[in-house]
């Protein structure tokens, strides 16, 4: 096959994806020992590479090891050892798949019992009713924590190149920290880094430019960006358009489109806004918009999960279908597509009336999934929302007191001698 969601795509770094398929980055909360890949997680992305995948992006890895949205994060930062992430890329790349970084800083999106920093541009803590108390209360980050955390992207993405990822998705979307910056909502600043779209755009433009600096030309650079918050007042598709404008002349290769944020969970299907609710490809209709305009390839993500709305994605124009339930049932799916053959698996989505919890339960239900493929087994769609929860929830308090007594070493390690 030669053309369509099968053809290649040329970037303009000279990277060259296989086809136009991409899994997209699902937190996999799978680090080991000291914040690193555990050995699961290459057997998972192992997994991925041989089911025909063009591009795989990984979950999200913490550039600041004090900051980080769940105590089973990858952190990679100077004093990280590369080995580990090196064995990631060649079992990512050992199917013949792209394989790029994902790279975040939570922001203020940081559970309430972490230890370590919830930095946010303003003082504004996430909003969820009753569910508040599960957030951190943030601080407004100083210019010198700004200036820090722009170079701690470009060391996390100068170290991906080293271990052998073929480029970093810089994540500006889902309600994170350079999200944050985004939106008035959260950026109520009134220096150099708020008040206009230019200046709230500061940050994330800042970060390209330093990771552009310091890999090489071949390199690829992405950004994730919401089309989207789908709340009332914040980042809409016109300043979506503006910043993919503000992007371009900086060396991005393309532009993932997703939507919401904790706070208005678009991007697993519940949405504050009524446009992306009950179908496929959540966010189609927003990135026709873009596509039209955009000097950058687009990527959309959000709920493809068959091989029609893939190619019609296509068809309208997006360059590359960014796909992650799908994935993590089906591994296979892009070779089960070729051959002109769909899924056999599915879930149902999850209707709680909470939707911050609904989203909770449905991310953990999918991450379920990637335990029992990294385990080498089956995934298993039936698997109750609620168990999958709750069996997170108790993995994630034995993960925070390995997390505790690791920062607590590190900090010790990087004291200085005779405090």
């Amino acid at each position: 096959m030669t053309g369509g969601l099968y053809s290649p795509l040329h970037l303009r770094s000279g990277a060259v994806l296989g086809n136009r398929i991409a899994k997209a980055a699902m937190e996999e909360n799978m680090a080991g020992e000291g914040q690193l890949p555990d050995p699961r997680l290459l057997e998972l992305y192992r997994r991925w590479s041989a089911g025909g995948t063009g591009l795989l992006i990984t979950g999200n890895v913490m550039v600041h090891a004090e900051a980080l949205t769940g105590p089973a994060g990858i952190v990679l930062d100077d004093a990280s050892p590369l080995e580990p992430f090196t064995r990631w890329a060649q079992a990512a790349k050992s199917g013949g798949s792209t394989v790029w970084m994902q790279i975040n800083h939570p922001g203020r999106q940081v559970q309430s019992d972490m230890p370590g920093v919830v930095w946010a541009p303003s003082a504004v803590g996430v909003e969820l009713g009753r569910l508040s108390k599960n957030f951190g209360r943030p601080t407004a980050m100083t210019a010198e924590q700004i200036e820090a955390t722009v170079e701690r992207f470009a060391v996390t993405a100068t170290r991906a190149e080293q271990a052998g990822f073929d480029g970093v998705e810089i994540h500006a979307a889902h309600g994170y920290l350079l999200s944050q910056f985004l939106s008035p909502l959260v950026n109520k600043r009134t220096d150099a880094w708020g008040g206009s779209l230019e200046n709230r755009a500061r940050m994330l433009l800042d970060v390209v430019r330093s990771i552009r600096a310091v890999v090489s030309p071949t390199f690829a650079v992405a950004v994730k960006l919401n089309s989207a918050d789908f709340q009332r007042g914040g980042f809409d598709v016109d300043d979506a358009r503006r910043v993919i404008a503000m992007l371009e002349p900086l060396g991005v290769d393309l532009v993932e489109l997703s939507g919401g944020s904790y706070e208005s969970p678009a991007m697993t299907g519940r949405p504050a806004d009524e446009r992306t609710r009950a179908r496929e490809a959540y966010f189609l209709d927003l990135a026709r918009e873009l596509v039209a305009t955009s000097p950058l390839p687009l990527m959309l993500t959000g709920g493809v999960t068959r091989r029609e709305t893939a190619e019609k994605v296509v068809a309208d124009g997006v360059a590359v279908v960014g796909m992650g339930t799908a994935l993590s049932l089906d591994p296979d799916l892009p070779l089960l597509w070729r051959e002109r053959r769909e899924a056999g698996r599915s879930m149902p989505p999850v209707t709680w009336s909470n939707k911050a919890l609904a989203s909770a339960a449905s991310m953990a239900r999918v991450r379920h999934q990637l335990r029992r493929v990294a385990r080498g087994g089956s995934p298993r769609p039936g698997t109750l929302p609620a168990y999958a929860l709750v069996s997170e929830r108790l993995g994630q308090r034995r993960a925070l007191r390995r997390y505790r007594a690791w920062l607590a070493e590190r900090r010790n390690a990087a004291a200085p001698a005779g405090r």
